[in-house]
C-alpha cells in the first residue's frame, strides 16, 4: 500500500529509482562505458584504446560520430545479425554514402576487403579493411516500413518487428538528419548475389563470429540498424546481437595498396586526402 503525503511520495520515487537502476544494470543492449569495460575486447587490441564498445540488440540501432582514422569493427555474434550501415561526412553531412558510386568506382558490385565506400562527391568515406564473412549486400538497402508491414504486420521502431529504415531514421535524428538525408544503406552479414538472369539470390549468413572492419577516411556520422534483411526468406522476424567496437588507427595513405588498386580508386583517395588537408582534418 502506498503511504500518503510527502513521505509516501518520496518513498515511491525511491522505489522507482531503485527499480530503474536495477533494470539498467542487467541490460545487455547498451554501450559499455568506459569502452575498456567491454566483455568482448577485439583480439590484439588494448581495451584502453577503445573509443566505442557496444552490443546492439536484435531489432535495435546505434549511432556515433567517429574521427578520421577510426577503425570500426562489426561482429555477428551468433550468425543472425544484419547490420545496415549509413555513413555521412560529419563536417558536411550533406555528403553521404552513395551506393551506386560505391559499386561503380571499384568496378565491383560485391562488398569485401579493400572495397571503398564512396560519397556522391567522389570521395572515400570509409574503406572495408578486413572481412571474414563475405556475405554482404549493396543492392537492396535496409528493409522499408511497407515491406515489414506486409511481411510481419508492423514496422514501428518501438514495435515487435521494426524496419531497418525506421531504426535508421531514429539514429539519424540524433544527429539532426531527416528522412531525406538517408540514402540506401549497405548491409553486412547477410548476402545477396545477382544470378545470370538478373534475379537476386539470397546467400544468407556465413555463420557466427564473422566480422567486418571499416576504416573512417573522414570524420563520420555512423548509423547502424540491426534488423532482418528484406530478402530473408524466413517468415519470422529473426535477428541476433551485433557487437561494435572502435579504436584509433590511421586513414589510408596514397602509397597503400588499396589506394592505387586502380586509376579510379586512386583518384577517389586523392580527392579524400586533399579535402581532409584543406579542412584541417
Amino acid at each position: 500500500m502506498t503511504t500518503g503525503g510527502r513521505e509516501g511520495a518520496l518513498a515511491d520515487v525511491g522505489r522507482a529509482r531503485a527499480d530503474a537502476r536495477g533494470r539498467a544494470a542487467v541490460s545487455a543492449w547498451m554501450p559499455y562505458l568506459p569502452p575498456a569495460d567491454t566483455p568482448y575486447p577485439p583480439e590484439g587490441i588494448d581495451p584502453a584504446t577503445l573509443t566505442w564498445a557496444e552490443t546492439v540488440a536484435p531489432g535495435g540501432y546505434t549511432h556515433l560520430r567517429v574521427a578520421r582514422g577510426t577503425r570500426l569493427r562489426l561482429e555477428d555474434a551468433d550468425g543472425e545479425a544484419c547490420a545496415s550501415v549509413l555513413v555521412h561526412n560529419a563536417v558536411e553531412p550533406g555528403e553521404r554514402l552513395n551506393v551506386a558510386d560505391t559499386q561503380k568506382i571499384p568496378w565491383q558490385a560485391y562488398l569485401g576487403a579493400g572495397h571503398p565506400l564512396l560519397s556522391g562527391d567522389g570521395r572515400v568515406l570509409a574503406t572495408i579493411v578486413a572481412d571474414t564473412s563475405g556475405r554482404h549486400d549493396a543492392f537492396c538497402g535496409a528493409s522499408s516500413d511497407a515491406w515489414n508491414e506486409a511481411k510481419y504486420g508492423d514496422a514501428a521502431a518501438e514495435g515487435p518487428s521494426p524496419s531497418g529504415h525506421a531504426l535508421l531514421r531514429l539514429a539519424g535524428a540524433k544527429h539532426g538528419l531527416e528522412t531525406r538525408d538517408l540514402p540506401p544503406a549497405v548491409s553486412f552479414f547477410k548476402g545477396v548475389r545477382v544470378a545470370a538472369d538478373g534475379t537476386l539470390e539470397w546467400t544468407g549468413s556465413a555463420g557466427p563470429g564473422r566480422r567486418v572492419d571499416l576504416l573512417a577516411e573522414l570524420p563520420l556520422i555512423v548509423l547502424i540498424a540491426n534488423a532482418p534483411h528484406p530478402r530473408d526468406p524466413r517468415p519470422d522476424y529473426v535477428a541476433g546481437p551485433l557487437r561494435v567496437h572502435a579504436w584509433r588507427s590511421r586513414p589510408t595513405a596514397l602509397d597503400d595498396a588499396v589506394a592505387v588498386a586502380s586509376p579510379e580508386r586512386e583518384r577517389a583517395y586523392r580527392n579524400t586526402i586533399a579535402y581532409a588537408g584543406l579542412a584541417g582534418l
